[in-house]
């Protein structure tokens, strides 16, 4: 007979990981089941040129407090770093400080009521704490009404445009208002923003909570694809792969949703017409090590006709390096024909952004420059986005089914992945 305390975890990125970590807390035997060859989804690292880095860029804020608790409780703490960052403003040619009042006054291409404007919708989704009123607002008329249409074409529009393509107008304000409460609230003056990393990156977190599920009884099956979740008479029954088939009452699923029409065919129509409803955008992310610096900035948005990104991150400006690092994502949907382009065509844009973003930086200075994909990288959340979606805890005895597009309205985030699935974990076992 099978044993009751063991449950599957399909995917073993910042949420599979959270669930395994509370079930073995909980008295209960994770068995990870993870297609990469390593942990951590997208937060996993590769090894760039001697450095080991991660393939997406990822920051922590002051308010990320499920992410801090486990560190506390892995005995990690003293591995947390906080750091002032700063803002820039790639615009009309030239490359303008933001992020805070003074940088907003002396900002080239709007007027005086458009800041103002700009100004106070900022401070409403700091203060703000509710969000319900705004889950069925759309976005873009919702900002257009706060900040007038000259704010909006010039500070907003391209960052929709070249995340969002053909769905910028398409999502929810809540989402939207969410984002900027998170990194507003991340500021501890209204002139100064702090962001924080870990020593050693995302893989210090992630190697430690490996290591505690493992030393209580959990197992991690890298490599291991799972081909199908098989279902019968309203109940989980097994876990098939290409190697065997196991039996579980029990199976929790953090990969993302598209996957699981094909993981679990069985389930009833309606859940599945549910999953198959939802959109996602994918990201092509160039990562380039330099010689020298493109700017002081952590963070730079990005309004230039002659570019198709929303921004770029100098990740070397938030955690010192040897070298200095930037991070340049393109989001694409992955049924847009850009997205078919070759890797090489995206690094040779980011080799010719990069040097129009700072003319004294030439080939010679680009050290190393590599691409990686991953195909739903943003769900596309709107209005009205969680009645979209079927309950976590699916009709079906021992199974259940979530991704990042649950976080709503909360963004992906590593501490999200934590809170969510540590309390996907709790329900599972009570």
């Amino acid at each position: 007979m099978e044993n009751p305390k063991r449950i599957a975890v399909l995917g073993a990125g910042p949420m599979g990981l959270a669930v395994a970590y509370q079930l073995v807390r909980e008295g209960y035997i994770p068995v990870i089941y993870e297609a990469d060859d390593r942990i951590g989804g997208m937060t996993a690292s590769f090894n760039f040129n001697g450095l080991e880095i991660e393939r997406f860029y990822h920051f922590h804020c002051i308010s990320d407090h499920a992410f801090l608790q486990v560190l506390a409780e892995l005995g990690i703490s003293d591995k947390m770093r906080w750091r002032e960052t700063k803002m820039g403003y790639w615009f009309q040619g030239i490359l303008q400080p933001w992020g805070n009042p003074i940088a907003l006054l002396t900002f080239s291409g709007l007027g005086m009521v458009s800041k103002l404007r700009y100004a106070l919708h900022a401070f409403y989704c700091t203060k703000r704490s509710d969000w319900r009123s705004l889950d069925k607002v759309e976005a873009t008329h919702w900002i257009r009404t706060w900040v007038g249409q000259d704010a909006w074409d010039v500070l907003w529009r391209r960052l929709f445009e070249y995340k969002f393509y053909d769905y910028a107008e398409s999502l929810s304000a809540a989402w939207i208002w969410s984002r900027v409460r998170r990194i507003g609230r991340s500021r501890y003056s209204l002139f100064r923003e702090k962001l924080g990393y870990l020593e050693g990156g995302s893989k210090t977190l992630l190697n430690a909570m490996q290591a505690d599920i493992e030393a209580r009884g959990g197992k991690f099956l890298l490599n291991t694809p799972v081909k199908r979740v098989h279902i019968r008479d309203g109940l989980i029954k097994s876990v098939e792969t290409n190697e065997k088939t196991e039996v579980y009452e029990k199976v929790i699923s953090t990969v993302p949703l598209p996957y699981v029409l094909h993981l679990m065919p069985d389930l009833p129509e309606d859940v599945l017409a549910k999953f198959k409803a939802q959109k996602n955008v994918a990201v092509v992310c160039v990562i380039a090590k330099l010689a020298k610096k493109v700017s002081e900035n952590f963070w730079v948005n990005v309004n230039d006709p002659d570019m198709d990104i929303p921004g770029f991150v100098e990740y070397s400006n938030l955690r010192p390096l040897n070298n200095h690092l930037v991070y340049v994502p393109f989001y694409i949907p992955s049924d847009h024909p850009h997205y078919a382009n070759s890797d090489t065509v995206f690094i040779e844009k980011v080799r010719r952004y990069l040097k129009k973003f700072n003319p004294n930086l030439s080939d010679d200075d680009i050290i190393d420059i590599r691409a990686s994909r991953y195909r739903y990288a943003q769900p596309v959340c709107g209005p009205g986005f969680l009645e979209t979606l079927p309950p976590v805890k699916l009709p079906i005895k021992g199974l259940w089914v979530a991704d990042t597009s649950y976080y709503y309205p909360e963004d992906r985030g590593i501490s999200e992945s934590i809170s969510f699935g540590r309390n996907i974990a709790r329900d599972a076992v009570k």
